[in-house]
């Protein structure tokens, strides 16, 4: 009996010492290792929140195409370092955060010593290159900071960052042969040719200057540097590996060896030195996409001293402040994933500009920000879904900014479309939809202000209308997109009608009644493929015929990108009572949807799809990508919350763990981590435009969220425990709360929602008709 009081008294005292928020380093929590093995993994080096240079390791030189074929092992290096990987090849400055695509990894650097060697080498043969083995015993990484020991060569290998300078910290050991290599070729999703142009300028014996433009992901990419040394450099050289029918004049020197000047399309250079025993030396590395002296600038203002410890202080400050947007109470564990999802929320989108504003466009032109920060790397097709709502509630300058950095690149472009998905003063078309345009609206509806609201109305409707882009010619002449114009055609309706749904809302706020009334017609388009034979969307051809034979499970080939139907017929977020109508009613939705997590998805469905991976389902649920990341809410609309929160939790248990795979999918640029930071929360913005965020089941003990002005939001999560997951009643503000949606109006100014937990089902609460979130329908 003493025991079991006991027992008790420690669970009453663990669940106190969790309710409280004390002050405390949120950096500590943050595990830079978390990511995925098989997908796009998290890059794990120094780089501070939404800073350009990512300064982070490299682990192999997988080609993206050997023969003119496509490699696929390089899909794995999508940022750079695979976590099982022996090797390290070098430490380069631009990095892609767990994106499905890849581009990047400018300017390697790697510290040796002993004989010169200007080629990589391989992983199976390190000695045969410049790479070197490594062991995660004896390497770190935190925000803001990376710590490696590269054993072939005794050196320990640290950096840091500002926004625009990487700096590295090399601790060699008495020799007579040390080097830098500075690989102009080296880059991720390479490929021969990539690399149109590369300049080096020794411009003294610690300076030395220089740019890259390559053509990758982003076309046309220019980007210059600014390399400083803590030392002189002894001695020099280069070499450029084309082989060159005509060299012109300049074969008169010897350009390989102390020549001040080094150009070519596979450029690698070395500076050497003699270190004593534990001698460091030290390279500030600035970058900058409009010249170098943009990139000298960066490197006076941000880092004018050699004291690393200043610099690493510095971004460690800076990662703190942001992830203190969100104060939690919970486990250890719990805030290693929760504040490595924070972590991960904050590397992009990146500030693309200089310390003086200016910055390269769209259109290739210098152009200089005007009252606003210019972002690039706009992952839109994953971001407008959780990312940007999070930036919207926590960052809202940050989010001012982004939509003015993203109708420069409307006024930029030639075209007249926002951005799809963009990066470094580049559009690379990737994905599908509009979907700057939810971002746009849905910060707006929010409270954002600081952007000419009229002239992104203007912007939303040129890209939603403009006919060269993804059969937006079809999809207006048919109300969809058939299959046999485009074999993606039924995602890409679906999406075009939930992007226009949020232009007719922003039009609707401003007064702009035709052009609401407009897109709020082309909104219901979604039911123009959905079959009532077969109750699922489908594939229908321009001729007005459904597709046949159609598999509702199969990935690949069926209407659908990166998703089947399965998923992907639930994907109507503004009108979700019309598609429960559609499919028969709540009774017959909810089996749906239990089926969809419970049955089993054979591996020959998703063979074909990149995207989709085993780590990531439960039952047909693709949790591991993202069209599918809104479903679980789902059961709220109609009248069933409880079967919402035993689905919630279970994600949450089990898609994100503390391991360096513990990701279910690519991160792409945070929105996997933004849906989990939401859903610890207890709450998820389903429908982006819509004012509310729909209620799940919420994961802390308590969480206060800072706001502008010094404003906040507290949830806290009463008898919450493993066992107690389900809602037994809310209170938000004070009130007794029986909805399954909260008004963002009610608590963007500041406010408190307040959870009762328990261990089986409340099934009064949340199940009638005027409770559940917003819907056209209704």
């Amino acid at each position: 009996m003493k025991s079991l009081t006991a027992l008790i008294a420690l669970f009453f005292f663990a669940t106190q010492v969790y309710a409280q928020i004390s002050e405390e380093d949120l950096t500590q929590y943050v595990n830079p290792f978390i990511g995925t093995q098989e997908m796009g993994h998290v890059f794990p080096g120094a780089c501070v929140p939404f800073g350009m240079v990512q300064l982070s390791p490299d682990t192999d030189t997988v080609p993206y195409a050997v023969d003119g074929q496509y490699t696929g092992t390089v899909y794995r290096y999508c940022a750079g370092y695979q976590y099982n990987d022996p090797t390290i090849v070098g430490f380069s400055h631009t990095h892609f955060s767990g994106t499905g695509h890849s581009d990047l990894g400018d300017f390697l650097i790697m510290p040796t010593v002993g004989d010169l060697k200007l080629n990589p080498g391989t992983a199976e043969k390190p000695e045969s290159g410049y790479r070197s083995r490594y062991s995660h015993e004896r390497e770190k990484a935190e925000p803001g900071y990376y710590c490696v020991q590269l054993d072939d060569y005794d050196i320990k290998a640290e950096m840091t960052t500002s926004s625009h300078v990487g700096f590295h910290q090399y601790t060699f050991p008495e020799t007579k042969d040390a080097h830098i290599i500075l690989d102009m070729n080296h880059g991720i999703y390479n490929y021969d040719g990539k690399v149109l142009w590369s300049y080096i300028r020794v411009e003294n014996d610690t300076l030395v200057t220089g740019y890259r433009i390559t053509s990758g992901w982003a076309r046309t990419n220019y980007l210059y540097f600014a390399m400083v040394f803590s030392k002189p450099i002894k001695n020099y050289g280069g070499k450029n590996f084309e082989d060159l029918v005509y060299k012109g004049f300049w074969r008169k020197f010897d350009q390989e060896n102390n020549f001040p000047e080094m150009a070519g399309k596979n450029l690698k250079a070395h500076f050497d030195f003699e270190t004593q025993p534990d001698e460091q030396i030290k390279i500030k590395f600035a970058l900058s996409a409009v010249s170098t002296e943009g990139a000298l600038k960066n490197l006076k203002a941000e880092v004018p001293h050699f004291d690393f410890g200043k610099v690493k202080a510095e971004a460690k400050n800076r990662w703190q402040q942001e992830l203190s947007k969100i104060k939690i109470a919970a486990s250890p564990e719990k805030k290693v994933t929760f504040y490595t999802s924070m972590y991960h929320t904050c590397i992009n989108p990146i500030e693309y500009m200089d310390v003086d504003g200016q910055y390269r466009g769209l259109d290739h032109a210098i152009h200089k920000a005007d009252g606003f920060v210019n972002y690039s790397i706009f992952s839109l097709w994953d971001t407008y879904r959780a990312l940007h709502p999070l930036l919207t509630l926590i960052q809202p300058k940050r989010t001012s900014d982004m939509i003015n950095s993203m109708l420069a690149h409307y006024n930029q472009s030639v075209h007249h479309v926002l951005p799809v998905w963009s990066h470094f003063g580049n559009e690379n078309w990737c994905m599908i939809g509009y979907h700057a345009v939810p971002v746009i609206a849905d910060a707006w509806m929010n409270g954002i202000r600081g952007f000419d609201v009229n002239h992104a109305l203007d912007a939303c409707v040129s890209s939603a209308t403009y006919k060269k882009y993804g059969n937006l010619d079809d999809y207006m002449k048919f109300g969809y997109v058939p299959f046999d114009k485009n074999v993606n055609g039924s995602s890409m309706t679906l999406e075009y009608a939930y992007d226009d749904w949020t232009i007719a809302q922003l039009a609707k706020s401003i007064g702009e009644k035709d052009v609401a009334g407009t897109f709020e017609t082309r909104s219901k388009n979604w039911k123009n493929l959905f079959n009532e034979k077969t109750g699922f969307v489908g594939a229908k051809d321009s001729r007005g015929n459904w597709k046949t034979p159609f598999d509702a499970l199969h990935t690949a080939n069926e209407g659908f990108i990166e998703g089947n139907a399965w998923n992907y017929s639930l994907y109507v977020p503004h009108d979700v009572s019309g598609l429960i109508e559609k499919m028969g009613g709540n009774n017959r939705f909810c089996e749906h949807l239990d089926s969809l997590f419970t049955m089993y998805l054979p591996d020959k469905y998703f063979a074909e799809t990149e995207d989709v991976t085993r780590e990531g389902l439960i039952g047909c649920y693709v949790h591991g990508n993202e069209p599918s990341h809104h479903v679980a809410y789902m059961y709220n609309w109609a009248g069933k919350p409880w079967k919402t929160q035993e689905r919630v939790n279970q994600i949450v248990n089990t898609m994100y763990l503390n391991k360096p795979d513990g990701l279910c999918g690519n991160d792409d640029c945070g929105q996997m981590s933004a849906w989990y930071i939401f859903s610890s929360l207890g709450f998820y913005p389903v429908c982006p435009g819509s004012g509310e965020y729909v209620v799940g089941s919420p994961s802390v003990n308590k969480a206060e969220i800072q706001l502008a002005d010094g404003k906040k939001i507290v949830v806290t999560s009463e008898k919450l425990s493993a066992k107690n997951i389900y809602i037994q009643s809310v209170i938000l503000n004070g009130k007794e709360w029986n909805k399954t949606f909260i008004p963002i109006k009610e608590i963007i100014n500041g406010g408190s929602i307040q959870f009762k937990m328990g261990a089986k089902p409340n099934k009064k609460w949340g199940i009638t008709e005027e409770s559940r979130p917003f819907s056209m329908k209704r």
